[in-house]
């Protein structure tokens, strides 16, 4: 307890948003949603720093993928 003080103090859990939302899917066609999970280089963004729960973070990877199948995503940065 003592350490986690002098290393930065208790951090608050982050909320996995599509369970806030209580939304049943992730639309691959809603791309403001899902470019908060990618990095401007179009990399997607682990789930420990998203803070979305195990199934939402599949769920948004295969949303990524399609859309960038799709071309509403880019593969990566020019």
């Amino acid at each position: 307890m003592m350490d986690n003080r002098r290393r930065g103090g208790m951090r608050r859990r982050k909320v996995c948003q599509f369970c806030a939302d209580k939304a049943e899917t992730v639309d691959y066609k809603d791309v403001e949603k899902l470019r908060k999970y990618i990095t401007e280089r179009g990399k997607i963004l682990p789930k420990r720093i998203t803070g979305t729960c195990a199934v939402h973070q599949r769920d948004v990877t295969t949303a990524v993928k399609r859309a960038r199948v799709v071309a509403l995503l880019p593969y990566s940065a020019d």
